[in-house]
């Protein structure tokens, strides 16, 4: 896939853990410079999302509401 390349993952409704550990599976099933799009209900996804993308290693490019819809735009590291 080309480095532009985005997916998204739908994880509305999962609470935590569940949305970290969603994230973090198909991260590892991506190329690196890819773009991950995470849609997530859980409020404290505003919290454990960019604390999990930080230690990772990759890169939180965006964090938008969208009514009750959080969006993160993740860029998975280049390995």
């Amino acid at each position: 896939m080309a480095a532009d390349d985005s997916h998204t993952l739908d994880l509305r409704g999962l609470k935590c853990p569940l949305p970290v550990l969603r994230a973090r599976k198909a991260l590892e099933r991506m190329t690196p410079r890819d773009v991950l799009v995470v849609e997530c209900t859980d409020p404290m996804a505003a919290i454990d999302i960019p604390h999990f993308v930080t230690e990772a290693g990759h890169r939180l490019e965006g964090q938008v509401t969208a009514g009750d819809v959080l969006v993160f735009h993740i860029r998975k590291a280049a390995q």
